[in-house]
């Protein structure tokens, strides 16, 4: 299993890790009440719960039966209920149909972690000699990467959800006033980038998914990309340019979609004359609904949960393009570059496509990333809902064209 490059970590690193990360999990789901937890607002979400527990079946299934001796499962039934996509694994309950599991309760959710958690703990207290130590040490690295990409999910997902609700709840309070920046934001620049021969994807030491590999050889042409990302601001002017009146700017998908799904912002904008705000006591103005509740409209504030369809429209008007996701990659590192990582994922022109060379990993772990393939758009930099150090330059997030409750943003590029 060719997940990690260097040699295995000791037991008592891994531990330590193991034990960090299934506790962020909880973390998240803390600011949630039970009723929060077991709520699908649609079928691309997932409960917070369903989250709690899929990632704990990950580490049942993967790590615990084939390589913990005398393992006991917890119940039998949660194999059907909390697989995701495993096919060789057998049937499962319908995604859509998640938020209709009111049962197992959420406290025995949190039974079933701590029984899974006592038996992954155990397993590295005395693997740490066994002649399968580096297997061990790889599916439980990539539990741990798989559990950081759903703690991700609960964050967008619950958001999505209390979006649905008219009081327009907050996930967590604010730690302070709502930031009140400049209304007119600073110039965009142009970073020259003279292209050529560059190496592409993963090739270092350290973790990375499969469909980062092979690191590969990429032609490029000469291109400039902006130094930031399109603000609040920026897009602000966008809308009040009619754009989304325009059908010119639009991929005729994306029109489409702009037709009939009623859009005229991103998602979870508020203009001046919606009636939710009424309950929130807003002032004049557009405002955005967030993690922290309805707060002003930031204009610096990179703009987020816009589709693929709303970035390229955005990139059109603006003149621009959006960069291929190779673009990106060999820019990450470019003099004044800024916000690569950590504000918002950002929609890129490529398809999400295997690199050449690629092979899905053997096992279990081969229905992981290679079968999706196929009708989806790369995204890259991460997000604010990302876990820390989970994110490197040649993570490949992807997304159908039309989603929207991601921290999905962009950056423009050009030719030169």
């Amino acid at each position: 299993m060719n997940l990690i490059r260097p040699a295995a970590p000791a037991a008592d690193e891994l531990r330590d890790r193991f034990q960090a990360v299934r506790a962020q999990s909880l973390a998240l789901a803390a600011p949630l009440s039970a009723e929060d937890q077991c709520i699908q607002s649609m079928p691309d979400a997932s409960p917070t719960k369903w989250h709690l527990a899929h990632t704990t079946w990950f580490f049942e299934t993967v790590l615990l039966q084939p390589h913990a001796t005398g393992y006991r499962v917890f119940d039998p039934r949660f194999h059907y209920l909390f697989n995701s996509y495993y096919e060789a694994l057998g049937p499962r309950h319908p995604r859509p149909q998640r938020g209709l599991l009111t049962r197992p309760s959420l406290d025995e959710v949190h039974a079933y972690r701590r029984h899974v958690d006592e038996a992954v703990e155990a397993l590295l207290e005395t693997a740490g000699e066994g002649r399968d130590w580096d297997a061990i040490a790889a599916f439980v690295t990539l539990g741990l990467h798989h559990e950081q990409q759903h703690q991700e999910l609960i964050v967008t997902d619950i958001l999505h959800a209390l979006s649905c609700n008219p009081l327009l709840p907050a996930y967590r309070a604010a730690a302070g006033p709502a930031l009140r920046l400049a209304s007119v934001p600073p110039p965009m620049q142009w970073l020259p980038q003279s292209g050529g021969l560059v190496e592409v994807g993963h090739g270092g030491a350290g973790f990375a998914f499969d469909n980062e590999t092979p690191r590969h050889a990429a032609l490029l042409r000469p291109y400039a990309i902006a130094d930031r990302l399109v603000n609040c601001g920026d897009y602000a002017q966008f809308i009040a340019d009619g754009a989304y009146q325009r059908p010119e700017l639009w991929l005729s998908d994306g029109w489409a979609a702009v037709q009939a799904q009623g859009w005229r912002c991103p998602a979870y904008w508020l203009a001046p004359d919606d009636p939710r705000l009424a309950h929130q006591g807003a002032t004049a103005g557009w405002h955005v609904f967030g993690l922290h509740g309805v707060r002003p409209l930031e204009p610096e504030a990179p703009v987020a949960q816009l589709s693929f369809y709303e970035a390229a429209a955005f990139a059109e008007w603006a003149g621009a393009r959006l960069p291929t996701e190779f673009e990106w990659e060999a820019a990450h590192d470019a003099p004044g570059i800024m916000q690569m990582s950590g504000q918002v994922w950002q929609w890129t022109r490529s398809s999400y496509d295997p690199y050449p060379g690629f092979r899905p990993l053997a096992g279990i772990a081969a229905e992981y990333n290679g079968k999706f393939m196929v009708g989806q758009l790369v995204l890259r930099g991460g997000s604010v809902a990302t876990p820390e150090g989970h994110t490197r330059p040649s993570y490949r997030n992807f997304f159908p064209p039309a989603a929207r409750w991601q921290f999905s943003g962009l950056r423009l590029a050009k030719e030169l």
